[in-house]
């Protein structure tokens, strides 16, 4: 290991957020106040004579943020004034924003911060402290693990959201968000780990640590021998070529009533990808240590429900496997049997996800689920459809799609959807087993393979997130996991219990 000293399995950029009143704040913190016109005359932080000169200083409409230091003002603090969110600007302008104040804290090396939620109108939604929360912990995220010679944690270690008038769901609110971003920056650090290090075994007793620190859900992992027995040969042939054993690991939550039926996610956790025996181009293979962001999405999501203690009964399952060429590996043309007991000839063995995933949620029915979400970085070619801004949605019932689109909305990580339409089950025809893995050619790469995975879920209400364009930025100085979509299937979970 390369770390140092010994780190949280549950990962924690903040050492604490918290929702204080005016009065229970240090006068000595510095703090975090905003302007808008409206609302800054009411504000009782300043004097009559400071609110004149920032006001004429936000005069100029190009002017986004003011420094009030101790120094020139006798206050016993420094005063960051930010310009208020213009909430007649698109909704992602938003997070944007939110993630710039704390930019701006680490530009002053700010150790410990009061944000005043109330002087923004943001205020009016009771979320506005749950996204602050959430993007406070995301933002001050930094990948330590493997360079810790280079690269040092951020700077800002408490955040104190403060209001005039404090109540216990707003405090609820704080820590849940706290607990999300949490969630969504432990995923973010199992995928930005290298593949040589966040193996199927490392990632299977990572989990394990995450039961014992946080508490509240069980794990099995099944080994390949238990798998074997169980018949799942279409998630065992991904593995053939590798030394790396895949292992199948199931959390489960009983957070609700006992006789309510659990949500069920899973996801894909392939640890690297080759492309197998369909081995892929060279250029860029590194990006291919993020193809278990399905899994990391559904173990961050398992951590922030747990940690907020959500009465939900939660059920996740994660397939975990690498991808490797070698002289016993799969070969395109071979005939699987899945635990369903369908065949599947597999044409291409780059299309490797949904061979983890079918036997895995052909597994999970034995959960009775209410419903069942797969996530997965699945298909390129809904990055050629979506783009980085939205991940693409499938699925057999449509209330849950809606379910799963309002999510999106609302939690900031967008999804869009695509069509499961009966015509496209014909691409998938094979002629040597009863389904092939891929089609012949390269219409609706997206939708073919939420097509195949339709095959093994028809026992259930069922929908698939292809995130292969939301799940990690691939370069620059920016590069690294996102963490989507924990935070919609956070949201999802905790609006539909």
């Amino acid at each position: 290991e390369y770390q140092k000293g010994v780190k949280m399995a549950f990962y924690k950029a903040l050492e604490n957020i918290e929702l204080k009143k005016y009065s229970e704040v240090n006068s000595e913190t510095f703090a975090v106040i905003f302007y808008s016109k409206t609302s800054f005359k009411s504000n009782s932080l300043f004097d009559r004579d400071m609110k004149q000169k920032v006001s004429a200083y936000f005069e100029d409409e190009k002017r986004s943020s003011m420094l009030l230091s101790k120094e020139l003002t006798g206050d016993a603090r420094d005063v960051l004034v930010i310009k208020d969110f213009d909430a007649k600007k698109p909704k992602h302008k938003k997070y944007t924003w939110m993630n710039n104040i704390f930019l701006g804290l680490e530009k002053y090396g700010v150790v410990n911060a009061s944000i005043y939620a109330d002087t923004s109108n943001l205020i009016k939604d009771k979320n506005f402290v749950f996204d602050l929360a959430k993007i406070a912990e995301k933002a001050t995220y930094r990948y330590t693990d493997t360079n810790p010679n280079t690269k040092s944690e951020a700077t800002l270690k408490t955040l104190d959201i403060c209001v005039d008038t404090s109540n216990a769901s707003l405090k609820k609110l704080v820590e849940h968000g706290f607990n999300l971003g949490r969630g969504a920056n432990t995923a973010r650090n199992l995928g930005n780990r290298p593949a040589n290090h966040a193996t199927p075994t490392y990632i299977a007793n990572h989990i394990n640590d995450l039961a014992k620190e946080i508490g509240g859900f069980t794990v099995e992992i099944l080994e390949e021998r238990d798998m074997k027995k169980l018949g799942m040969g279409s998630l065992l042939s991904v593995s053939e070529g590798s030394v790396e054993p895949a292992k199948l690991v199931t959390m489960q939550y009983k957070g609700g009533k006992k006789d309510a039926k659990p949500i069920v996610l899973v996801g894909k956790g392939i640890t690297f990808d080759t492309g197998g025996i369909s081995l892929k181009p060279g250029a860029k293979m590194d990006l291919m240590k993020w193809d278990m962001s399905g899994a990391g999405s559904v173990i961050g999501t398992m951590c922030a429900v747990a940690a907020s203690k959500l009465p939900v009964n939660l059920v996740c399952t994660v397939a975990l496997s690498e991808n490797m060429p070698a002289g016993n590996a799969t070969k395109p043309g071979d005939v699987v049997t899945t635990m369903s007991g369908q065949t599947v000839e597999i044409l291409n063995t780059d299309a490797e996800g949904r061979l983890v995933l079918c036997d895995a949620l052909t597994y999970v029915k034995k959960f009775n689920p209410k419903v069942v979400i797969d996530t997965a970085t699945l298909t390129g070619a809904v990055i050629i459809a979506l783009g980085d801004v939205a991940a693409g949605v499938m699925g057999n019932d449509q209330k849950l799609v809606d379910k799963i689109l309002e999510a999106g909305q609302n939690s900031g990580e967008k999804a869009w959807q695509l069509p499961l339409w009966d015509e496209y089950q014909s691409y998938l025809h094979s002629n040597f087993a009863d389904i092939a893995n891929i089609a012949p050619g390269r219409a609706a790469g997206t939708i073919e393979g939420g097509c195949f995975l339709s095959r093994f879920a028809e026992d259930y209400k069922w929908a698939h997130i292809d995130i292969a364009g939301v799940a990690d930025i691939g370069e620059g100085k920016n590069k690294g996991s996102t963490g989507k979509p924990v935070g919609l299937l956070f949201e999802f979970v905790n609006s539909n219990r």
